[in-house]
Formats: C-alpha cells, sequence, structure tokens
C-alpha cells in the first residue's frame, strides 16, 4: 500500500488489511446484485440472492426490510464484514434512489473508498454525477466497475470518455471487455496480463482465467472467435495509447479511478474487482475531529454513530447504533465514554454484521463498523472515546425538502404516534417538528418515497395506521445568533416556530420571501439549512 502521508508511521498488520468502501450508483445499476457476489466469493454465503427473487430463490441478503423485499429496491444502508484473502471487507450497501439521499451521504463519512457502479448501456446518470460530487468533497478514492455487460451496451471507448468529462476524473481501464451483449464471452485483464473468460450457464461460478504472454499469444486464437480477437488487439493498442497507465498514488487521491468490466449477475469480473479494492483502495485513514484529528494507529479506542437503525429484528423493538471505529482495538465489555453526555458506558453486546444477520463481536479494529445495541442514547454524530474529549466532524443533517403534517387515523393511539415518530427522527430516517403553537408533528423528508416507507414501517412495527396530510409550510431553517435576538425573534414569530426532535429551534417558511425577509429585518441571526449533527 502506498500512503500519500510517508511520514506515518506503518499501521499494525490487524488495521492495515481492513478495507472499508461503500458501493454507489445510480437506482438499478446493480448494486445489491455486486454486493451479493461478493459475500459470495468472500465465502461468507454460499449461494447468491436475487433482488427480483421468484419462488424458491433466496432473497439477496443487504434488503432486509419489507418494503426492500416488496419493491426490490434498498431503502436503507445495510453493513457486511467478511475475509477475503488476506484482506478484511467492511462493505456498506446504499440506496441509490435520491429520496434516501442523505442515508447515503452520511455513511460515505464513515468510510475511505467508494465503489462506483455504472450500467454499461446507460452511462452516467444523474444520482451517480451527485453522488460522486460527495466523494469529491471528502476526495475519496473511486473504483469503477461497469456493469451489465453482458446485455446490449455502449461502446467501450465512449462509456469512459463520458466519466472522464462528466466528473472530471482520470480513467484507466483494469481490464478490457471482449464483444458486448449477446456476443460477450469476457475480459482482458490489463494490469495482471490474463484472459478471464465468462461461463453464461452458471450464474455462481467464478469464471476461468488465462495467463496469457501478451495479445500477440497464439493461445488467445483458441479461446476467441477471429473478429473479437482482431477488434480486441485494436482497442487494447489503442487504449494503451491514449489513456494514462494506472497510478496507484492518483488513485489513492482521488484523482483517477480504474475501471473493471463484467457483469454481476454472472458473477463475472467481481473477483478481479475485489483483487483491486485489495491493492488499490487505502487502508483505514485519518479521521478528522474536533480538538485534534485522530489516527488509526493510536492505542486507545474511538468510533462515531454514522447511523442509527430501529426495528431490524421485527421480533425485537431493537435499535442499533452503527459505529465506525477510527482508531485503536476494541474488545467486547470496554467501558466508552460518550462525549455528548458525558457519560461511560459498557459496550457488552457489540455485533457485527452480515447484513440482518449478525453475531456477536469479540474484537474489532480501526476501519471496521460494529452494531452497538441500545435503548436511544446513542444519536448520529456521536462520538465514543476512551475518555477524552474528542468530536468527530463533517456529519451532516440537511433541511428537510418536503414537510407535511402528520395524524394517527385513531386518535387514541395519538401517544404511540409521538414515539414511532421520535425513533425514526433519531434513526435519522425523517425529521420531526414540534409546532410551538397547535397539536401534532410536522414530518420533514428529503424525498417523497420516503413518506411512504415511514407510513409502511409505523404500521409494521407499531400496528398504527397514519395519514400524511399538507401543511402550509414548505421548507424549514435552523435558527442561530445571540440569546435576547433569537427570544425575542421567537416571540413576534410564534406561529413558524418548531422544535425538532433535539430541541432545537426551527423557523418554517412557506416562500423563499420568508427567509429572504428574515435576513433582511434580523442580520444578526443566522438560517441554516444544515446542522452538523449533536454538537
Amino acid at each position: 500500500m502506498f500512503d500519500a502521508r510517508s511520514n506515518r508511521p506503518d499501521l499494525p498488520t490487524e488495521i492495515a488489511r481492513r478495507r472499508t468502501f461503500a458501493i454507489i450508483s445510480h437506482p438499478d445499476a446493480g448494486k445489491t446484485t455486486l454486493t451479493e457476489k461478493f459475500l459470495l466469493f468472500g465465502g461468507a454465503i454460499q449461494m447468491a440472492g436475487q433482488v427480483r427473487a421468484k419462488g424458491e430463490a433466496r432473497r439477496t441478503r443487504s434488503d432486509f426490510m419489507q418494503m426492500e423485499k416488496d419493491r426490490g429496491i434498498s431503502v436503507s444502508a445495510s453493513a457486511m464484514s467478511f475475509d477475503y484473502g488476506t484482506f478484511r471487507f467492511n462493505l456498506v450497501d446504499t440506496p441509490g434512489h435520491s429520496d434516501f439521499s442523505e442515508d447515503t451521504y452520511r455513511t460515505l463519512t464513515a468510510v475511505d473508498a467508494a465503489v462506483m457502479v455504472i450500467d454499461g448501456a446507460k452511462g452516467v446518470e444523474s444520482q451517480t454525477r451527485k453522488l460522486f460530487e460527495v466523494c469529491r468533497l471528502r476526495d475519496l478514492p473511486i473504483l469503477t466497475f461497469c456493469n451489465k455487460m453482458d446485455r446490449e451496451s455502449r461502446d467501450t471507448f465512449e462509456i469512459i470518455d463520458e466519466i472522464q468529462e462528466n466528473l472530471a476524473i482520470d480513467v484507466t481501464p483494469a481490464s478490457w471487455p471482449i464483444g458486448v451483449g449477446r456476443e460477450f464471452i469476457g475480459a482482458y485483464d490489463m494490469l495482471n496480463d490474463r484472459l478471464e473468460l465468462m461461463d453464461r450457464a452458471d450464474r455462481n461460478v467464478v469464471a476461468e482465467s488465462i495467463s496469457i504472454q501478451g495479445l500477440d499469444d497464439p493461445k488467445l486464437a483458441e479461446h476467441i472467435p477471429a473478429q473479437l480477437l482482431e477488434q480486441l488487439r485494436e482497442e487494447v493498442e489503442m487504449a494503451r495509447e491514449l489513456l494514462p497507465a494506472l497510478d496507484p498514488q492518483a488513485v489513492l487521491e482521488g484523482h483517477m479511478t480504474p475501471i473493471w468490466f463484467g457483469s454481476a449477475i454472472n458473477s463475472f469480473g467481481v473477483k478481479e474487482l475485489m483483487d483491486g479494492i485489495g491493492a488499490y483502495a487505502p487502508e483505514p485513514q485519518v479521521q478528522a475531529a474536533e480538538p485534534r484529528q485522530i489516527a488509526p494507529e493510536e492505542d486507545k479506542v474511538t468510533g462515531f454513530v454514522f447511523k442509527v437503525q430501529a426495528n431490524m429484528d421485527p421480533k425485537h423493538r431493537d435499535r442499533i447504533a452503527f459505529v465506525r471505529l477510527a482508531s485503536g482495538h476494541f474488545r467486547r465489555g470496554m467501558k466508552l465514554t460518550h462525549t455528548r453526555t458525558k457519560k461511560a458506558m459498557t459496550v457488552s453486546s457489540p455485533m457485527l454484521f452480515l447484513a440482518s444477520d449478525r453475531e456477536l463481536a469479540e474484537e474489532a479494529w480501526a476501519g471496521d463498523i460494529i452494531g452497538i445495541p441500545n435503548h436511544g442514547q446513542l444519536r448520529i454524530g456521536d462520538t465514543l472515546t476512551e475518555g477524552e474529549n474528542l468530536r468527530v466532524t463533517g456529519i451532516p443533517s440537511f433541511a428537510p425538502e418536503l414537510l407535511q403534517a402528520c395524524r394517527a387515523g385513531d386518535p387514541m393511539k395519538a401517544k404511540h404516534l409521538d414515539k414511532a415518530l421520535m425513533q425514526f427522527a433519531e434513526e435519522g430516517a425523517a425529521k420531526v417538528f414540534k409546532p410551538m403553537i397547535g397539536s401534532g408533528f410536522v414530518v420533514g423528508v428529503v424525498g417523497q418515497l420516503q413518506f411512504e416507507v415511514l407510513a409502511s414501517r409505523i404500521e409494521m412495527e407499531y400496528g398504527l395506521p397514519v395519514r400524511f396530510e399538507p401543511t402550509q409550510f414548505t421548507s424549514a431553517r435552523w435558527i442561530t445568533g445571540p440569546k435576547e435576538a433569537v427570544d425575542a425573534f421567537v416571540n413576534k414569530n410564534k406561529g413558524h416556530i418548531s422544535y425538532d426532535n433535539d430541541g432545537d429551534l426551527v423557523y418554517m417558511t412557506r416562500l423563499q420571501w420568508d427567509i429572504d425577509r428574515v435576513e433582511r429585518d434580523h442580520p444578526e441571526l443566522t438560517l441554516s439549512a444544515t446542522k452538523e449533527m449533536q454538537v
């Protein structure tokens, strides 16, 4: 592994073998299918499930909510840990739909690299571009996998050009496809000079690979039809002259992405991608925090919560905080200090995940993602340390774009609704605002689909039919400023003021004009559209 900061000490071997990464892409490019194959090759599961499973076929592991199974989409990010060769992979499958982008955005703060999946027929799509911007903000190294090569897809050079132009990043081919669509028979591995052939008959078989000496090797003619071979030689020669060679340092800095071609559902190209993650993705990195940064090789354990998931197991009202360890060697039963409340908590039953299946974690190292069951004391953005007062920074909370009032179908159960909404607010699935005047709650989300998910989850998990109704408000802004000014402002505008679930003041707006008016009349106040989670 090449380290950008060469003056840092070498990491302990256990930490250095960790690779923590997220899979990002536009909906339906094949993230969840790829995740499934990763687990298959890592030996974590015996048979890969399918997103659209029929009859006896296994369901995919990472979509564990009822709604995800019904619709064949991922709604919530799920974490998995497994060994592959000498490496330990911690993989996070994220939702592709922009309605759930906040979950995805937060997940990207907890990983060291991203695997971008692109559909060979569609190229770079809108959501890919948005997620890519987030990676760019954090300079995450990115590895690209061009999926669905076994369907009719676009010209290879065209796909590479599109990535370079749209995303302004250098692309270097790690493999080159042979034929497309029906004629797709495999790929030439440009890094290791091997021929990878695809087996269409059995989807769960690892492709056979034949090592060759260059593209002029006579062995090639035995496996590839003459016209495809000629085309392959021409294209690879062009690619080698026109496209930059692989520079591991540029990959780590986020300026270059290697691209692999394959077909996840046919298990093709996945193994090469996994080898690539081991070779080119970074080991656990330094974590930004106040008042100092946290380096992974420190002896003391630190970690931060980037996601909370309630009711993962429908039989229990449980709530699990996903914690990314930033440094140290964690052992079960350790006492960690919760820096927001300054209380010590004993972590007696930490979990390691394989989506919704979990096992007790006896130990974990920096870079791992563990789950800590709790009753609501851990929230998104909280930092856990061995006593030092540190706070991990950079986990954002966005102002919602859609607001609706939420009412229980049965007025006698309004109290249960309080509890349900508070749980979802702490999970970060929605923002819940309690108006100063009037009853009921206003729920804010980033995308329309989240209302449906909330309604279906409240009904499934709490047995409460709810309905969402339109409100007069269109957006919400957090208010900050000198205390007297804030109090005076609140007294004048009681009809517009709400509290969020942390008790912070929120100004509800109907039109952009409301925001402009506050900025004009009250220059000492600031209205912000994001807030750092849990200061």
